[in-house]
């Protein structure tokens, strides 16, 4: 039975049931869990997290200082995935066309021909995206949010499964230009890693002092079978409960009056999504409240533009979480 027979997509809503090998949608996505887990010490929820974005379909943005792991965790993931690979390296000249490509003179066939860029790709690791200026960022940015990259005005689909994991330095760190509101949006999560603790440290740096471990990896999951992982996930179960309670922790970030940009409605969508991939990891066949307020902070977080900037987003939405009512039913 192939990958994409395992999974039956409804033609129904999203939201109600469809017909869905849980078992083979778990195994695969701890697969991905555990491949990555091999080379990345102390880092168990910050690997989850980078998983259940690509299994939600979305993209993962990595935060941190340099030399934290941020790239690591990126490579594992995308090794861990077979498909075509790419990467790019965020510079403040690296120019639009050099991510999406770009239309040449063929002197062999008199025309003009479309030379795809590394845009194009099944997984697409851009290292350092604030470190590029923003016009170049909003030429991904297309691609992330609509699939698609227009090039001399011509629209050129991207492959499927598709998805983006980039990492970015703190806004304090020299030579960065942040990324606005619209953009931090096109991510499902943002996951900030912080420092390891002690022993895990010593692991890596022991194991690296032999040899870059990430390079030993082999692909767990093939891109056919990924977009089938993908596929049963937005048939997971999502009862309206559940739902509800999804809508109201996104409600409350628009009422918070800490609050100058609360979160949108394409927020609420990646934070249900993210929610049926925790689900799915579980191993069950329907969301949880527990899985909502797992995925609230690393989906929301980032997307908050605060009053003052003193305040912590993070602090702000798991208060939020503490605050609103849970649904006692799924």
């Amino acid at each position: 039975m192939s990958s994409r027979e395992r999974v039956l997509v409804s033609t129904s809503p999203v939201l109600q049931p469809s017909v869905v090998d849980t078992s083979w949608l778990t195994e695969q996505a701890r697969s991905l869990v555990t491949n990555v887990s091999r080379v990345v010490r102390g880092r168990d929820e910050a690997v989850r997290l980078v998983v259940v974005a690509v299994l939600s379909g979305g993209h993962a943005l990595i935060e941190d200082t340099p030399g934290s792991g941020k790239t690591t965790i990126a490579r594992a993931v995308a090794r861990s995935v077979a498909g075509r690979f790419q990467r790019i390296q965020g510079t403040p000249d690296l120019l639009p066309t050099d991510i999406t490509g770009s239309t040449v003179w063929d002197q062999g066939r008199h025309e003009f021909v479309f030379v795809a860029g590394p845009v194009f790709a099944h997984v697409l690791l851009l290292d350092e995206v604030n470190r590029t200026p923003p016009r170049t960022q909003s030429a991904l940015f297309e691609a992330m949010d609509e699939g698609a990259a227009t090039v001399d005005g011509v629209r050129h689909r991207m492959p499927e499964p598709f998805f983006v994991v980039a990492t970015q330095n703190p806004v304090e760190q020299h030579g960065t230009y942040p990324l606005p509101e619209g953009q931090l949006d096109r991510f499902a999560v943002r996951v900030r890693l912080g420092p390891l603790d002690p022993a895990a440290e010593l692991l890596v740096v022991r194991e690296q002092l032999v040899r870059a471990t990430v390079e030993d990896l082999l692909p767990v999951l093939s891109a056919s079978d990924l977009l089938a992982v993908q596929h049963g996930v937005r048939g997971l179960h999502v009862g309206e409960p559940v739902l509800r309670y999804a809508l109201a922790l996104v409600h409350a970030t628009r009422d918070e009056p800490r609050v100058v940009l609360g979160a949108s409605s394409r927020a609420a969508i990646c934070l249900v999504r993210v929610a049926q991939a925790h689900a799915v990891l579980a191993g069950r066949e329907y969301v949880m409240p527990d899985d909502v307020q797992r995925s609230a902070v690393p989906v929301l977080a980032h997307r908050l533009r605060l009053a003052h900037v003193g305040d912590s987003a993070e602090a702000l939405v798991a208060g939020i979480v503490a605050a609103t009512p849970v649904p006692v039913s799924r």
